[in-house]
């Protein structure tokens, strides 16, 4: 008899550990441990959604005729821990080896390796490319490019392919997937689902243990099952996918949803498989139910953007989340807690993330990314942040967004220059600006936008560094063509903000 470990976030029926294992004679084990729940101080939802829907997991297993050794958060022999509870139930079954699914942490896979009992890890293969292929994919590369890479998968999956070639003649619809937010929002956004008598006994469970971290923990709408989350998709597909290319990058005060689908917390727990989504998305465009740009968009966020950056994380290894290039120390502003900050666009980001446990791309990487790395934020703070926060965070995929493409912590691993804009581009693509304490016209003195002036200063910082990046020449050029004394303005206020988010001032 042989343990079989299934993670809160490996909760697919068709998962490699599941399929090498016995249903007869071995035992699965799933335990809603306390280390899992607290080693970064994740936001309730995010943790009453994971133990809501293993729970669910664990009782279809037990119906397919499983045997599943559950231990609940507040069952006095819980040991606390994964590797705790499977010592433990090794010890109480008889088993002397346990079969698992890699877990999508290098933390979590060293404390499995490091058990005194053996532990067979098989590759997840949930994913579309294999750790294998992404190493032979980006062995003598000078650079790894999600754009090439993501023309692999394609080709691969045969998705949006007419014979060799891809739909419409064109790989990449970007262009036509930024356009600033509209007058009026039609969806009325993703469907919400009523806590059931399972998932209110895990929120009252998390509520007493977990009611002081960041974040509020009703209203929960979350899917906790692959049914729910299939009626998600489907809504998402039927209701906002014709829209969602063209106001994918927008931002709005009174809509924090928009067109996007906020399925990436059940893709990343297993509730719902990639593959399946994307079909999803592709035959909606074959029936023309939507357009080719926001059927591709949302494609290549998953087939593309969402395998890269797994293959980066599993290529890069244990120390990636560590990386720290450019040398930023401060430390995270207060206002990322939910403190108060003057900031109109990080202060609606920040309270949507409290009360959703939910930003899309643009809020993560254009906001608060954004501001952190102009400020100078250390990455691994800015890191943990974003992991503890967000329903879909999981290190796999939450560190290269966070440390390389947000951050450039990584020297360029992911991204090819740093994501830095001033306050003309969250204005363009949002009405933050509008109601703002700052006023995003003015570039200097009193009342301007600190983005405006922690752009040219991050720019000034590290000048060695990216002056001779192609994507940055034209802003050097623009800086260096300013008066001395507009120079001095601009870093001056700069310094200001700087100083002020040290001594814990209002910025």
């Amino acid at each position: 008899m042989k343990l079989v470990l299934v993670l809160g976030d490996q909760l697919s029926t068709g998962i490699a550990a599941l399929r090498a294992a016995d249903k007869a004679r071995d035992v699965v084990v799933m335990s809603e441990a306390t280390g899992e729940a607290s080693y970064v101080p994740h936001h309730p939802k995010k943790i009453a959604f994971i133990f809501a829907a293993m729970r669910k997991f664990a009782a279809r297993l037990e119906d397919e005729g499983w045997t599943v050794a559950y231990t609940r958060l507040d069952d006095p022999e819980n040991a606390g821990s994964i590797p705790g509870e499977l010592l433990r139930r090794a010890s109480e079954l008889g088993a002397r080896e346990v079969i698992a699914t890699r877990p999508g942490e290098w933390r979590l896979i060293g404390l499995l390796d490091e058990l005194p009992i053996p532990v067979r890890q098989l590759e997840d293969d949930r994913f579309l490319c294999s750790e294998r292929e992404f190493r032979d994919w980006a062995k003598g590369r000078k650079s790894l490019r999600m754009e090439y890479f993501y023309r692999e998968m394609r080709r691969k999956t045969g998705l949006l392919m007419e014979g060799d070639e891809p739909a419409g003649g064109q790989w990449n619809y970007d262009r036509d997937n930024r356009k600033p937010p509209p007058g009026e929002i039609e969806h009325p956004g993703p469907i919400s689902f009523t806590p059931d008598e399972v998932v209110e006994e895990v929120l009252d469970l998390v509520e007493t243990r977990f009611g002081g971290n960041f974040g509020s923990l009703r209203p929960f709408t979350f899917a906790t099952d692959q049914a729910q989350a299939r009626r998600a998709l489907a809504h998402f597909i039927r209701h906002a996918l014709p829209k969602f290319g063209d106001f994918q990058d927008a931002m709005l005060n009174g809509n924090r949803f928009l067109y996007h689908a906020v399925i990436s917390p059940y893709l990343n727990v297993g509730l719902l498989d990639p593959l399946e989504v994307c079909r999803a998305a592709e035959a909606a465009w074959k029936a023309g139910e939507a357009p080719l740009n926001a059927v591709e968009g949302f494609i290549r966020q998953i087939i593309g953007w969402r395998e890269f950056v797994r293959g980066i994380y599993m290529l890069e290894g244990p120390g990636y989340a560590r990386s720290n290039a450019l040398g930023h120390e401060r430390r995270l502003p207060g206002f990322y807690w939910g403190a108060r900050t003057r900031m109109n666009c990080v202060a609606k980001v920040v309270e949507q993330t409290r009360d959703e446990a939910y930003a899309h791309h643009i809020q993560r990487l254009m906001v608060t990314g954004n501001f952190a790395l102009l400020a100078g934020i250390d990455p691994h703070e800015v890191h943990e942040w974003y992991l503890s926060v967000y329903a879909d965070a999981f290190e796999w995929v939450e560190a290269p967004n966070t440390v390389g493409m947000s951050q450039f912590a990584d020297g360029g691993i992911v991204a090819s220059k740093p994501y830095v804009a001033s306050g003309n581009y969250i204005d363009r693509m949002s009405d933050y600006c509008k109601s703002c304490d700052y006023d995003v016209r003015r570039k200097t003195g009193e009342g301007a936008c600190p983005f405006n002036l922690l752009y040219w200063d991050f720019l000034q910082r590290h000048r060695k560094r990216f002056e001779g990046n192609p994507r940055m020449a034209q802003m050097y050029r623009t800086w260096d063509r300013m008066t001395d004394d507009r120079r001095d303005d601009v870093l001056d206020g700069a310094h200001v903000i700087l100083g002020d988010l040290d001594a814990g001032r209002l910025v």
